[in-house]
């Protein structure tokens, strides 16, 4: 038995979730991430069910759940067995996960198994070293640039250049450059500019590499569409494929509703979700699409909906609320604005906006529903009062967001009212308002 210093020392040089730098998100944070893993789904030939796996494992392990972890790291490893279908059950894929079981049994003060999967690792190495000396395996690369996109806010561009080091080495992966490209246009192509013409072609190029991924077909699409193309024969063929296909997270369906919502027709929109649901009755993320595809039309529309739309729209929402219980803070917001808008809901509306405003929340949180609060009570209840108290406590919190801007944009608006008797007031506050530290 080597020395617990030594033990800790080799833990921690190894590449592998528990010292990649992932930081202490919150518990909510945790299970948002756990929910988003759980819906991308476990349908055989997922080329990334290892990676989700392993993923899923160090988030229970995070949670607390030790036994669920344990389990969900074998099953990475049987995942990539098949995924990889090599003559060899074991490769370099499985360095990561062995790494992550090194260190969980470590946690578990079960040492003899820790060294045993350290040994492991070391064989891997030995028998699989990196094509380029000074540098990672490519296929650890890709796993490390995999969990920063999907775990960290603030490392896109970290795991853009894991990525593109990995398809570098070995440019053979498929669905590296898939992800690759969809990391750029979804995270680091800047926002209202419109797509630039390179990264349509990147698109194009990667659609033609993996016509099966249909997730990227659909984004495309949109693209297309937004650059002024007709595309709605392409949406429905889509389609066809899409619901022939296991349903999850990144089947695609989302953001082709969004083309058909925005470029097709609204109607044929909630049809096609419905008809989904229909197919798949029991499928949680499909029910999250179709109540969000309820709320667009609730949300966006110039004209008021009617009361049958907005009550399929809170049904649904109630029910995504039961099926996400630990991470259903924004379907609460959501549901109580829809409960405002109902014609006989109100007073829901505002019991979930109280249950909220007392409950602990992170500053952004409580932006964000000071926002949402003030302006329920200007528009459903016409209450200009509170509205203009709710956005003055939203303003206060010195966080740069949308929510922010939002109230302090409505307090500028009555302020400029000269008659309102509370515009010299609004004057005053906004004038003494500090802004955000950058």
């Amino acid at each position: 038995m080597m020395s617990q210093t030594s033990l800790e020392s080799k833990l921690e040089a190894l590449q592998c979730h528990f010292t990649w730098d992932l930081g202490e998100p919150s518990r909510s944070k945790l299970f948002h991430i756990r929910y988003q893993l759980e819906d991308i789904g476990t349908e055989e030939g997922n080329s990334w069910l290892g990676h989700i796996y392993n993923l899923r494992g160090y988030v229970q392990h995070k949670l607390g759940f030790t036994q669920d972890a344990q389990s969900l790291f074998n099953k990475a490893a049987e995942a990539f067995c098949q995924t990889r279908r090599a003559d060899s059950d074991e490769g370099p894929w499985l360095v990561v996960n062995y790494g992550n079981l090194a260190w969980l049994h470590h946690h578990l003060g079960e040492q003899a198994e820790s060294q045993a999967y350290l040994s492991k690792v070391d064989a891997l190495m030995n028998k699989y070293p990196s094509p380029s000396q000074d540098e990672l395996h490519p296929e650890i690369y890709a796993e490390k640039a995999w969990t920063l996109m999907k775990f960290s806010k603030d490392k896109k561009q970290l795991a853009a250049d894991y990525f593109q080091r990995a398809i570098r080495m070995q440019p053979d992966m498929v669905e590296w450059k898939t992800s690759h490209v969809l990391l750029l246009y979804r995270f680091l192509t800047p926002a209202n500019t419109g797509l630039d013409t390179d990264m349509l072609e990147k698109m194009r190029i990667a659609k033609e590499e993996d016509p099966e991924n249909f997730y990227l077909a659909a984004q495309y699409l949109q693209e297309c569409a937004e650059k002024g193309e007709r595309v709605e024969d392409e949406a429905r063929e889509l389609a066809t494929k899409i619901l022939k296909n296991p349903v999850s997270s990144f089947s695609g369906f989302k953001p082709l509703l969004w083309v058909y919502f925005k470029y097709v027709s609204v109607d044929e929109a909630i049809d096609l979700a419905e008809e989904a649901l229909r197919r798949h009755p029991d499928v949680r993320f499909l029910k999250s699409c179709v109540a969000f595809c309820y709320k667009w039309i609730i949300t966006s529309r110039d004209s008021y909906p009617k009361q049958s739309t907005i009550d399929r729209a809170i049904s649904l929402h109630e029910e995504l609320i039961s099926l996400y219980p630990q991470s259903s803070f924004m379907k609460r917001m959501d549901l109580a604005r829809l409960y405002g808008m109902s014609n006989h809901s109100q007073a829901k509306a505002e019991q979930i906006y109280q249950e909220v405003l007392e409950s602990d929340l992170e500053p952004a949180d409580k932006q964000l529903v000071y926002n949402r609060f003030a302006n329920y009570q200007f528009f459903d209840l016409h209450d200009r009062h509170r509205s203009i108290k709710y956005h003055m406590r939203s303003a206060e919190i010195l966080i740069q967001s949308f929510f922010r801007q939002n109230s302090i944009m409505n307090l500028e608006k009555i302020r400029d009212k000269k008659w309102h008797q509370t515009s010299r007031a609004i004057e005053e506050f906004l004038r003494n308002l500090p802004e955000p530290e950058m």
